[in-house]
């Protein structure tokens, strides 16, 4: 195996260990580290740089990677603006969207979507998710935050078996 597979592996197997652990402190803290974010953007200057040195990625799939990302970002941004999504929520879903680039990017948000819809949906029959349950009417639980990390911490582990397998 060579050098540059191993790089890939490992830096695979990080952007996973990230995953879970932004996923595990939102779910407990309704929040999400900046360092996790930021983390996940170097590991992917990293898994990037071998990808072109060992010819797998072209210049323009790097750019349409970013641009993907940058695009995430802004929509993340409009919809943190209206209060939808936390502000670590929008920055881990544009660091995880560079990994799944233009090829993965729409099953990476479709993925996480159903998961967030699960959590929601989890959240109204009462489960102890995030913040302490809510006794009452359907309209207290609707309320409650929900800890968005979980979910995009599932679509970017999809991104993660997609780009081992591929």
């Amino acid at each position: 195996m060579s050098l540059l597979a191993l790089l890939q592996i490992a830096c695979l197997a990080l952007l996973v260990a990230l995953l879970i652990g932004a996923g595990a402190q939102d779910l407990r803290t309704m929040h999400i580290a900046n360092g996790f974010s930021l983390a996940i953007a170097g590991l992917f200057v990293v898994w990037a740089g071998g990808e072109l040195a060992a010819g797998r990625l072209s210049l323009l799939t790097l750019g349409l990677a970013v641009g993907g990302a940058v695009m995430v970002f802004a929509l993340g941004a409009a919809a943190f603006a209206v209060g939808a999504l936390g502000g670590g929520d929008v920055k881990l879903l544009a660091a995880v969207s560079l990994f799944a680039g233009p090829a993965g990017l729409v099953d990476f948000l479709a993925v996480t979507a159903i998961a967030g819809g699960l959590l929601g949906l989890a959240i109204l029959a009462g489960a102890p998710i995030g913040q302490p349950a809510v006794a009452g009417p359907l309209r207290a639980r609707l309320r409650r935050g929900l800890p968005y990390g979980p979910a995009i911490a599932a679509g970017g582990l999809w991104v993660a078996a997609s780009q081992a397998v591929s």
